[in-house]
């Protein structure tokens, strides 16, 4: 049966759970937190989170056919649910992480679980695109990454999935244990150590310490761990675990690959190396560290068996994820929408893209502030200064208080640039800019809301 369904036994095993009207013979096969989903035999989970209360929703949940609700002990008090079935617990976004856990247990596929710094949900894009192209497989969408993310991710998983490829992000301790804990992956893969989040986790090291812990989980319960030799924190790894497959850039990695070059548009020419296959695919994704992701997932790929047309077929469909790195035509140019988020890695890698993009004439980038980056902010933001200038012809457009430090250090060297003080002044700068024959990248942190920017522009080139 494909179908996978909690029954009386897998609730009542729930901590400090009460039940109240479940019949015995109850098949839940579908658990939703949002009353849009529910269908006949929904379990419904009332979470509570900073700006809404699930609880407020329940008889909704109920009118549309769920036939079970879970509720909190202290937000029991406030309803009145009569003869519904309902389950009782002290607290519903832990009892959805054991109910995904339940679940989990039911799951007959194989299960690649993905953290890092950056990169996280395009390789876990690529994975998903190589791996669709022989076996059923399913993957985190939108950005279900986090502690509530992870569990809706499993939730929508079936045995008819024969590989679950799972997100997990991460911004304050403990949380890729309890993520972990969950998914109980047969692979584990870090993709890098970076500066995001330095706010919570206090230096790089800390961020390792965070990360690695997937890698820990999965060696300890019998999977396998890919570790990315070329990133300087990460590669001591390589020999920690046994069953540890490391990938990268050098000959020395079990699979390696480099750019063999670029063609006019900036898509990158990949040669890889690995478990005695040799392959060889331009990607139509830009970034030198989307080739990393690449190397990454095709070193996943093979150790399960996949050949290399599996690998090709799977590359030659990718599409940059919606905001990153996103191209759009316009009139006589091309805009590049890369603002889901920043970081210092991520800003280095969208420069080198439009440094290698030689279909048109000039370059402009629209930047705004890098959040949580902690103490080392202002020095992070000034230190761009130096990637910039090594782009030929650019104009810059920046916005934030952050973004004024890089303003001032592009200004020493005469580079064109213009900073904005506020939103209105941003959308004045665009209105008399000219991109004509130009490449635009618009990128930032994602509270900065840089999308738009994105539209201002291309209305303005409409």
């Amino acid at each position: 049966m494909n179908q996978i369904t909690l029954n009386y036994k897998d609730i009542s095993s729930l901590k400090s759970v009460e039940l109240f009207n479940v019949p015995e013979n109850i098949q839940i096969t579908n658990i939703s937190i949002d009353t849009r989903t529910i269908t006949k035999g929904s379990l419904y989970a009332a979470i509570e989170g900073e700006n809404f209360d699930g609880h407020n929703f329940v008889k909704e949940a109920i009118t549309k056919g769920a036939s079970v609700v879970v509720v909190s002990k202290e937000g029991i008090g406030k309803l009145n649910l009569g003869k519904t079935p309902c389950i009782c617990v002290p607290n519903t976004t832990k009892a959805l992480g054991e109910l995904a856990s339940l679940w989990r247990g039911k799951f007959n596929g194989r299960v690649i679980a993905i953290t890092g710094s950056n990169g996280k949900t395009t390789t876990k894009e690529i994975i998903y695109s190589i791996f669709s192209q022989r076996y059923n497989t399913h993957a985190t969408t939108k950005n279900y990454n986090n502690h509530i993310g992870v569990p809706l991710t499993i939730f929508s998983a079936s045995n008819e999935n024969k590989y679950l490829v799972i997100e997990m992000g991460t911004n304050h301790p403990g949380e890729i244990a309890y993520l972990s804990g969950i998914a109980r992956p047969h692979i584990g893969v870090v993709t890098n150590i970076g500066s995001s989040h330095l706010e919570f986790f206090g230096t790089q090291k800390g961020i390792l310490k965070e990360k690695s812990v997937l890698l820990d989980y999965t060696s300890k319960n019998g999977g396998k761990v890919f570790v990315n030799a070329d990133d300087k924190f990460l590669k001591s790894l390589c020999k920690e675990y046994d069953s540890a497959v490391s990938y990268g850039t050098k000959k020395s990695s079990d699979v390696h690959g480099k750019i063999k070059g670029y063609d006019k548009w900036g898509f990158p020419k990949i040669v890889l190396e690995g478990f005695d296959k040799h392959i060889e695919v331009t990607t139509p994704i830009y970034g030198k560290n989307n080739a990393q992701n690449i190397i990454c997932a095709s070193a996943i790929a093979l150790s399960e068996g996949l050949s290399k047309h599996d690998i090709i077929a799977g590359v030659k469909v990718l599409q940059n994820p919606k905001q990153r790195l996103e191209p759009t035509e316009f009139h006589k140019g091309l805009l590049l929408d890369d603002t889901y988020n920043a970081n210092p890695e991520s800003m280095l890698s969208a420069f080198d893209v439009l440094r290698n993009i030689k279909a048109y004439k000039n370059r402009w980038l629209v930047l705004g502030d890098m959040r949580e980056l902690g103490s080392t902010s202002s020095k992070l933001h000034k230190s761009l200064a130096v990637a910039l200038m090594k782009i030929p012809d650019i104009r810059v457009l920046t916005i934030g208080d952050e973004m004024y430090e890089l303003f001032k250090e592009l200004k020493k060297y005469y580079v064109p640039v213009w900073h904005a003080q506020d939103r209105e002044m941003m959308r004045q700068n665009i209105a008399e800019s000219d991109f004509s024959h130009s490449v635009v990248l618009v990128k930032g942190s994602r509270s900065m809301r840089m999308e738009e920017f994105v539209a201002a522009i291309l209305e303005k080139q409409s």
